[in-house]
């Protein structure tokens, strides 16, 4: 069993929350650009004193709807500026934010509105608010929606004209740190959602310590920007969130990953993002494809092995002259470019949600893109460790934030105790208690490594390893992470539970099947056609020969099948993070995976 605590950086006094925060800055620097809103095309700038006013505004809305202090408020919506404005005037007007993903389905609407007894709903569209008027009797919230798209937020606004100021600073000052700032109903990989119980406290120390830590070196710089894009009702994005308002950090709001994320990074140039790992890896596919269609293919492979390079000389002495020169010339014919994708300014990235391939951080960080690869959990609202800008260890998670204490099993469990870990989960008083061992250390369900320095890598998941038939046990997301990397490769899936051997399921990825096909003189095809195609096979093969470098021949891939189709939040194969859900998964390619082994 190994220990490592990290000393104490912040205090949270005991009637601090969220809020306070807000009407603080707007005393203190009233004319900061706290945000920046995108209008009719253009960022308008949103100051300090403006968006306290707006939060205090909607939060007299919610009062003479008759909110009380404690209700739960749900919010279902894209990622937005209504977002962070409607999540703060909850929780100025003393009551809980209940965050429900867009892509939710009926079924998690219902269950979610239910559990937490909502009593009023705030929802993006009129979609949505069906959804919400469909959850019934259970669900008070079903009775009240605010849809943003139809002027929500002025109605409500015209609604609290008459309720006194002083009704808004009794309830901020009533907010006490360990009161319930959000239930946030965990995406989670199998079985139904739970409301995990977030406090202002959990929160607070959360984003107060990983500052004073080092990432203030990225949040106190003059020009200091970031653009979210993943969903707010992640807490990963929702820590963020709150990182930017508690340093007063200019932040804006894509509404449309998909077709609006590359236009707003550009105009928005942001110096600083967040992702998932799955994000890294389709911009690193989109270059490949790219540059192999245009006849650049062997450039830039070579320009990916000397960005590896120059990344791993930072680790071992520096890089010599000749390296230097190397990555001079790339920087001008690729790296520059890829940095303007991203607006131009990004010079670092904050990871998490999974574990980002080694290979790809080292690419990233030689083209200037520093990716500070972090750790945590829902219920630990969510960090407990990260690498910060002065201080990076590619292939670690870094080390735990102030006051968190991370201790390794005997089993190779990672075990949580700090002022950021939940209280437990909403009206499930047996899954708290199993959250829990008997000396109040919280179990995270990881498996991990701590080194000399505190450092923390994470090996896998405690339930997603596979035991073969031969007693071998393999961690899958080693093998899958890798074979992501390949431009062919959408999604995969390792399987081999008591079976003789490991095999993969694998998905294509639509969007750059194109081109690697018409670079390797191919006809078009669909993925469905594409899947039994002798040249896609052989492609997908090299993934997999890749992938089995870093492990065992024991722990290998050697068989493998592809899909016609491919797994989506929105087909639920997918949780929000974009991490398999294992057991729907296996589920839906049960046949599949029958065949393997047949």
């Amino acid at each position: 069993m190994r220990e490592f605590s990290a000393p104490e950086t912040v205090r949270i006094e005991a009637d601090d929350n969220l809020a306070r925060t807000v009407v603080r800055h707007a005393a203190e620097r009233p004319d900061a650009v706290l945000l920046r809103r995108k209008v009719d095309g253009r960022w308008r700038p949103v100051t300090a004193a403006e968006f306290a006013a707006q939060v205090r505004a909607l939060a007299k809305g919610l009062v003479a709807e008759g909110v009380e202090p404690g209700d739960r408020v749900a919010l279902m919506s894209v990622t937005s500026y209504e977002w962070t404005l409607v999540d703060y005037a909850v929780m100025t007007a003393g009551a809980v934010t209940v965050p429900v993903y867009e892509t939710s389905s009926p079924s998690q609407v219902e269950w979610i509105l239910s559990d937490s007894g909502a009593t009023l709903a705030f929802v993006q569209h009129r979609g949505h608010a069906e959804l919400v008027e469909k959850a019934g009797a259970e669900a008070p919230a079903s009775g009240r929606v605010y849809t943003l798209a139809d002027g929500a937020v002025a109605t409500l606004t015209e609604r609290g004209a008459d309720v006194p100021d002083d009704e808004i600073d009794r309830r901020i000052a009533a907010t006490k740190a360990d009161m319930l700032a959000t239930l946030v109903y965990t995406s989670g990989t199998t079985g139904r959602p739970r409301g995990c119980e977030l406090t202002h406290l959990n929160l607070l120390s959360n984003a107060r310590s990983a500052t004073s830590q080092g990432l203030g070196d990225l949040l106190h710089q003059p020009d200091a920007s970031t653009l979210l894009f993943l969903p707010l009702a992640h807490v990963f994005a929702r820590i963020i969130q709150a990182l930017c308002i508690e340093n007063a950090v200019t932040f804006g709001h894509c509404e449309d990953m998909r077709s609006g994320l590359l236009p707003d990074l550009a105009s928005f140039r942001p110096t600083f993002i967040l992702a998932v790992p799955r994000v890294f890896e389709k911009v690193f596919n989109s270059a490949s494809s790219q540059a192999t269609l245009g006849g650049k293919g062997k450039i830039f492979g070579r320009a990916v092995a000397v960005a590896q390079q120059y990344s791993r000389s930072l680790d071992t002495g520096g890089p010599g002259l000749a390296l230097r020169a190397q990555r001079a010339l790339f920087d001008r014919l690729v790296y520059g470019r890829l940095r303007a994708v991203m607006g131009g300014q990004v010079r670092y990235a904050v990871s998490g949600g999974g574990p980002l391939a080694p290979d790809l951080a080292h690419f990233f960080r030689g083209l200037g893109l520093v990716v500070l690869e972090g750790y945590g959990l829902t219920e630990t609202a969510p960090v407990i460790s990260v690498n910060l800008p002065a201080d990076v260890r590619i292939g670690t998670v870094g080390r735990p934030v102030g006051g968190t204490s991370v201790r390794i099993a005997d089993d190779g469990e990672i075990l949580i105790k700090g002022p950021q870990v939940f209280g437990g989960y909403w009206h499930n008083d047996a899954g708290t208690k199993a959250a829990f061992d008997a000396d109040g250390w919280f179990r995270t369900g990881d498996l991990g490594e701590l080194d000399d320095d505190g450092y923390l890598r994470i090996t896998g998941r405690k339930k997603e390893i596979i035991v073969t038939a031969g007693g071998k046990n393999v961690s899958p997301s080693v093998l899958e992470d890798r074979m992501r990397i390949h431009p062919l490769v959408s999604q995969c899936m390792v399987v081999g539970d008591n079976k003789p051997f490991i095999a993969a399921i694998v998905t294509l990825d639509a969007e750059t099947l194109p081109d690697w096909l018409a670079a390797n003189g191919k006809q078009a095809m669909d993925p469905a056609e594409a899947k039994d195609d002798p040249d896609v096979r052989r492609g997908v093969q090299e993934a997999v020969d890749d992938a089995n470098s870093l492990v065992s021949h024991a722990e290998a891939i050697k068989k493998f099948r592809i899909l016609a189709g491919d797994w989506t939040v929105e087909g639920g194969e997918l949780t929000a993070k974009l991490s398999l859900r294992r057991k729907v998964v296996m589920e839906r390619v049960a046949d599949e995976v029958a065949a393997l082994y047949a």
